[in-house]
């Protein structure tokens, strides 16, 4: 586990002890197990003397128990004094199912440097799994596993862009491959950054109180309605507990990614040389938009004449585009943005519609791709 220093305060990448593991060799058998297991998470009765918000958590906690998975990361190592392989433990962490082919999305620190991997369902059916695809600067991979159908529950997928700081949120993780555990509390901060594995920044990260135990990593963290708003990557604390500050890949980023990751191996941007004002900072200055923030010489929206962020010696806006549309569809959000290139992938001309202190124009501009 690498430790990083944060103002003072060591990072805990939550990856858990691994534990032992047996793959299941009779699948025929196991369906039924597997759905008699399911059965019996759903139909346990909840007690009648209980609130009706906990009887909500309650049945979010079950429903989102079906999708949650233990994940165990093994390296091989060559023996000193022979010729034989020895498979060493990494780490482990969690995950959760995304669709009915078998993927598992889970943090990219859950896999590094793994070189086999095994995902365990309610901690007793395990199946090998092999990496489909990774985006180490958004902490995010993609594993497949060949499991039966009764397994395969993909969570309900919600988004992140208005999220409201003090909602509810529920992190649900498979610490151990012991059981399933449920911390609850409130999303703290919108907007914040992240340092990925590999260096880069993660923008936008959820910052929540609700407590990420050791293993929990590549968890999803839920709205209070059971919808996946992110997946939970890290906390900072001094001594390695956790103190109040835990962070999450917001899902509108892994609605995103996931689809590329599956399909390529690594993600895709189609972009045009830009740096963007954060959403809620735009949306604190009053923008409704993507409001640029720089313009990057050599670029396609360089070539196309847009204007980046300009203030006065008081630190006042007096200038600068703001994208309101792509090919006429409304952008309000950053991630607007990022689908619309998306969907016209990188090579497209697409026109933007742009805001400069009240005054619209329009631009033309091809996409590059912008990598990796």
């Amino acid at each position: 586990m690498k430790m990083r220093t944060v103002l003072l305060m060591a990072v805990v990448f939550l990856a858990g002890v691994a534990t032992g593991y047996a793959v299941d060799s009779e699948p025929a058998a196991k369906e039924v197990e597997g759905k008699q297991a399911l059965a019996a998470v759903v139909e346990e009765p909840i007690p009648d003397y209980l609130t009706e918000d906990e009887r909500r958590q309650i049945q979010v906690f079950r429903t989102a128990s079906a999708s949650t998975v233990f994940i165990t990361n093994v390296g091989y190592r060559r023996d000193f004094f022979s010729t034989s392989v020895q498979k060493i433990p990494q780490g482990s962490g969690s995950g959760f199912i995304w669709d009915k082919a078998g993927h598992i999305v889970t943090n990219y620190h859950v896999i590094e440097n793994g070189q086999e991997f095994m995902v365990t369902f309610g901690g007793e059916h395990t199946y090998p799994a092999k990496v489909v695809g990774m985006a180490p600067a958004k902490d995010l991979a993609v594993l497949k596993v060949d499991a039966p159908d009764e397994l395969l529950v993909p969570l309900e997928v919600g988004r992140s862009a208005d999220l409201a700081v003090g909602q509810n949120v529920l992190a649900v993780g498979n610490p151990f491959g012991l059981d399933h555990s449920l911390t609850t509390g409130v999303v703290s901060a919108l907007g914040r950054e992240w340092t990925a594995p590999d260096g880069r920044t993660i923008t936008n990260v959820i910052q929540t109180d609700a407590a990420i135990n050791p293993g929990n990593s590549g968890g999803p963290l839920l709205d209070s309605s059971g919808r996946l708003i992110g997946v939970n990557m890290a906390i900072i604390s001094p001594s390695g507990a956790f103190a109040g500050i835990g962070f999450s890949v917001p899902v509108d980023t892994v609605r995103r990614l996931i689809p590329q990751l599956i399909k390529y191996g690594e993600p895709i941007r189609p972009g045009i040389g830009i740096e963007i004002m954060q959403d809620h900072v735009a949306r604190r200055y009053g923008f409704e938009g993507v409001v640029v923030k720089e313009v990057h010489p050599g670029w396609p929206a360089e070539e196309a004449g847009l204007e980046p962020l300009l203030v006065d010696r008081r630190n006042r806006i007096v200038g600068g585009d703001t994208i309101v549309a792509v090919d006429g569809a409304k952008i309000l959000t950053s991630n607007d943005l990022l689908d619309a290139f998306d969907e016209a992938g990188a090579g497209a001309e697409v026109t933007l519609t742009l805001k400069n202190q009240g005054e619209l124009r329009d631009a033309k501009v091809r996409l590059a791709e912008i990598n990796r």
